[in-house]
């Protein structure tokens, strides 16, 4: 249960994660407290509706309702730092050098106009996040942020694996669906289901217009100019072999320069390998210095009269390194080499502007952004489209065929041949509006609290080693534990219900960098919390003991 707290000057949200715990936690805070007496508290009827943030179920007890089992905003923030409450669950307390201050389990606090650390040092490890908290970068949302109601709209989360509660942190690999997305695919095929833009009767219409407004929602969510930028594929790989195939079958020639990085998927390797084998050309590589960053002055002496495109990613799947894609897209501008950014580790955590990019494609995927498996998207800049030649032939991508001639039509059509992912465009749309009435800020204010507060527990477990500390970072974290193969590690969190991704995460080459062949990654999302973080360091705690390290 989540109960929201609103106030008359500021919203608070207080999570209650466990009621039992709550009762007691109460009692000890109003003991504290002057006024307030320590025996039963009466409780207040509860009200369901929808919580500040805009996502459905949580309960709302009105400001003025006089006493009950949590305290108010003013008596909470009165409450003075010594106060000796329960230590953090599962394995926090137990990790060496773990300060020993005051934890409130399951509580965080959500202002506007007033600062809470997102390190607060009153409830280390509590679930606080301020909307006035100063994080570079990241402007404010309006709206406060409930992990908890978020993870109630994901109705996968509430399974269990092997007789334990799922713990979902492999986020990069791919995303859970909200029940938003799931009804709005079951409503598509229960009142919509038909092919699109060539038929006259009334449920190719409403696919029609279900399709084209998914469309438009892709526009809007990158910032894009035109829908007439948003091609649908089915996801980044497809994408980046689209504009390989297509764009650098034409323009790539013998001695001709190809720039990617270190931090590359191989989705974003193989497919201009292929192209450089075929043509002669060269591929380059920029380094990465041994945080994971790309090394600016390296990768610009790269650049050259022979450049003609760099593809580059935004995020790194297996380091969680952020690149800087601006600064690089303009640095190849000046060469004038074109730019692909992949986008398939960004867009489910940060605000994407293209235009602000100001990169030539830019890539991503639905399923890693909560929408469905086998729907993603490219922008491109208009022009560049209409110029580059269709890379697959069929319906729907022709103005007028003959035998002797085809003429195509312009972006997006003529790189959507066949009959496309129509439903699963529609859910993207769908998982599009979950993330924009939550909040882009939000998000990524909530997941940098909690990658910091996952990377401060993992390096404290002895023997873990952890990949990728780039000063710019999404939640990304990608180790190894000593003694232990990564497969082996990951097999054992499986057994708690702990779902990680261990391998070489199709980013071989990088890892390899680094001395690896595998790591166990942990990868966040907006449904993660402070408990999921403990139950996995409880767990590699665990595993260590069990073997007698």
């Amino acid at each position: 249960m989540t109960t929201a707290i609103p106030t008359a000057s500021t919203p608070l949200g207080v999570g209650l994660p466990d009621p039992e715990l709550i009762a007691r936690l109460a009692n000890e805070l109003f003991a504290a407290l002057p006024g307030h007496p320590q025996d039963a508290l009466p409780k207040a009827p509860a009200e369901e509706t929808f919580n500040a943030s805009g996502v459905p179920g949580a309960q709302v007890f009105p400001a003025d309702s006089g006493p009950f089992a949590v305290p108010g905003e003013a008596q909470l923030r009165a409450l003075p730092a010594s106060l000796a409450v329960p230590q953090g669950p599962v394995g926090a307390a137990e990790l060496p050098g773990t300060p020993k201050l005051p934890y409130i389990p399951g509580f965080y606090f959500l202002d506007q106009g007033q600062s809470v650390p997102a390190t607060n040092p009153a409830v280390p490890g509590a679930h606080a996040f301020g909307l006035g908290d100063g994080v570079p970068g990241l402007e404010t949302d309006a709206r406060p942020f409930d992990p908890h109601a978020v993870r109630r709209d994901f109705p996968i989360l509430s399974e269990q694996v092997h007789g334990k509660p799922l713990v979902w942190l492999d986020n990069g690999a791919t995303t859970q669906k909200p029940q938003s997305v799931i009804d709005r695919l079951s409503y598509y095929y229960a009142h919509e289901n038909s092919n699109i833009h060539r038929a006259a009767h009334e449920l190719a219409a409403r696919s029609t217009d279900a399709y084209e407004g998914a469309r438009e929602k892709v526009r809007r969510f990158v910032n894009a100019p035109s829908p007439r930028n948003i091609v649908f594929v089915r996801g980044s790989t497809e994408g980046i072999n689209l504009v390989a195939k297509s764009w650098g079958h034409r323009n790539v020639g013998k001695d001709d320069e190809v720039v990617i990085t270190w931090l590359e998927h191989h989705a974003n390797i193989v497919p201009w390998q292929q192209l450089c084998a075929e043509k002669g050309a060269i591929l380059r590589v920029a380094p990465v210095d041994d945080r994971g960053q790309v090394i600016l002055e390296e990768y610009e002496k790269l650049l050259g009269p022979r450049t003609r495109i760099v593809s580059l990613t935004h995020v790194s799947n297996a380091l969680g390194t952020i690149t800087p894609a601006r600064e690089m897209v303009a640095m190849a501008h000046r060469h004038g080499a074109r730019v692909l950014v992949d986008g398939a580790q960004s867009v489910p955590h940060k605000r994407i502007d293209v235009q602000d990019l100001d990169c030539d494609w830019f890539v991503f995927s639905g399923h890693k952004m909560f929408a469905p498996t086998g729907i993603g998207a490219v922008y491109g800049k208009e022009d560049l489209l209409n110029e580059t030649p269709p890379w697959q032939g069929g319906g729907n991508m022709i103005v007028d065929v003959t035998f002797e001639k085809t003429v195509y039509q312009p972006a997006p059509a003529r790189f959507e041949a066949g009959t496309g992912n129509i439903a699963d465009a529609v859910g993207l749309g769908a998982a599009i509006d979950y993330l924009e009435r939550i909040g882009m800020e939000n998000i990524s204010r909530y997941e940098h609290v909690l990658l910091e507060y996952a990377t401060e527990l993992l390096n404290r477990v002895p023997g873990l080693r952890i990949y990728g500390t780039a000063r710019e970072k999404a939640g990304v974290l990608s180790f190894t534990l000593a003694g232990f193969e990564s497969e082996e590690v990951g097999k054992a969190l499986d057994r708690e219900g702990i779902a990680v991704r261990a391998g070489h995460h199709c980013a071989q080459p990088i890892l390899r960098r680094f001395g690896v062949e595998t790591t166990v990654r942990a990868s966040l999302a907006l449904y993660n919390t402070c408990e999921d973080i403990d139950a996995l360091v409880a767990a590699l705690l665990n595993i260590r003991s069990e073997r007698g390290g």
